[in-house]
């Protein structure tokens, strides 16, 4: 289980990765990272998110540390564990913020050592603006945690991956299979994105900006994107992501050809199922 003993070792200090850092630091942990970047790496010394940190992977440092916290991307994290998990102590536990899990989580604990340990772990958190100048423990309050484990995971690592959670702060922490959470990710995040780019992308507009209301801004908030790293997450999420594309395009499709028919029952109809469905996202207030 996770305590106060444990040290922490961040991998990456992006938005994600600095913000676990900040929370944790906060939370009493000691608090270490990994990051190529140097501008980064001296930030979160100077702001107090870590208690030291390095450029490049190091056995002297890593060797401290009992949790391991990846926030890379997909791609460079298995690249990373390939090349440096000699430097890894055995016995520690690998966990990460990877927004896609069954094109990692096989492949990644199949050229793991046998006497490493890694857990799938997604915080559906996150901001339109990037980097650690911008790590901020508040978006994790009122937010989702994801565990993702396989059969090759212990009990053990679950319930601290569990803890990891809830320790950040996350209001609900949840547990699926990797499959079951790319097919929920496709749907609630992964199609909300690719609508919004689309909609950004069919219009020139910027002189549209003018005149719009909020209900353009919200539903395109999400457009402002990280485009090295969504692109990656929608190719590797690629069968489950296309299957609620084409679920969204039937229902496109069905309102405007009610639309097109002047059907309109079959619009109010889909409109009162939809605010129906809608309060269920609504986020409670503790009275």
């Amino acid at each position: 289980m996770l305590d106060k003993k444990n040290k922490i070792l961040i991998i990456g200090l992006g938005l994600m990765g600095g913000s676990y850092a900040r929370a944790f630091t906060e939370k009493g942990y000691f608090v270490g990272a990994i990051e190529k970047k140097e501008s980064s790496l001296a930030y979160a010394l100077e702001k107090g998110f870590i208690q030291e940190g390095q450029s490049e992977p190091k056995a002297d440092l890593i060797g401290k540390y009992d949790i391991l916290i990846f926030a890379l991307y997909p791609h460079i994290f298995t690249e990373w564990v390939k090349q440096y998990q000699h430097l890894i102590p055995k016995g520690r536990l690998l966990t990460d913020v990877t927004g896609v899990k069954g094109a990692i989580a096989e492949d990644l604990q199949a050229l793991l050592r046998e006497d490493l340990e890694y857990i799938g772990a997604h915080p559906m958190a996150g901001r339109e603006a990037s980097g650690i100048e911008n790590a901020n423990t508040e978006m994790f309050r009122g937010a989702n945690y994801i565990v993702t484990p396989t059969e090759k995971n212990t009990q053990e690592a679950i319930d601290t991956c569990i803890e990891i959670g809830k320790t950040l702060g996350f209001s609900t922490v949840s547990v699926l299979s990797p499959e079951k959470h790319d097919e929920m990710i496709g749907f609630l995040s992964q199609l909300t994105h690719c609508i919004a780019v689309s909609l950004m992308d069919c219009k020139d507009a910027e002189h549209l900006a003018r005149y719009t209301g909020d209900s353009f801004r919200d539903l395109t908030r999400i457009a402002k994107i990280n485009d090295e790293m969504w692109s990656e997450l929608f190719l590797l999420n690629k069968k489950a992501l296309l299957a609620q594309m084409d679920l969204f395009s039937e229902q496109f499709a069905k309102m405007r050809d009610a639309i097109a028919e002047d059907d309109q029952e079959s619009l109010r109809e889909m409109m009162r199922l939809s605010t129906e469905r809608r309060t269920f996202f609504d986020k409670k207030t503790n009275r």
